[in-house]
């Protein structure tokens, strides 16, 4: 029963996370509207919560927009913890997720390969 719970959770903070990106919410010119939420693993404990970041382009300007992520957890936290109904909300860290970029890079090899 926690674990339905816990992924109800992740499910909760991946959809309103990706909404206020869409949104604008976020003010850091680093974070742009593109930004791709993929993944949310909150721990058992509730205490923190591991956010999986994508953007199709430059690595060089995802990085960049995971560090303006890291950079407002404080202010993300502070709003998800208004819309999501927890009785203490996690705190946030941001990770680079290049599984997209590696995904197309492999799919590029198996077409040279002829395969």
């Amino acid at each position: 029963m926690a674990e339905l719970r816990l992924k109800r959770i992740e499910s909760l903070i991946l959809r309103e996370l990706a909404a206020m990106i869409q949104r604008g919410e976020i003010k850091d010119p680093r974070v742009e509207s593109l930004t791709t939420i993929t993944a949310v693993e909150v721990t058992k404990d509730l205490a923190h919560a591991k956010v999986w970041v994508s953007r199709f382009g430059e690595r060089e300007r995802l990085a960049a927009g995971v560090e303006g992520l890291n950079h407002a957890s404080g202010f993300i936290r502070s709003a998800l913890a208004r819309r999501v109904p927890l009785r203490t909300f996690p705190q946030l860290r941001f990770v680079l997720d290049d599984s997209m970029e590696r995904g197309f890079r492999i799919a590029q090899k198996l077409r040279d390969a002829g395969l």
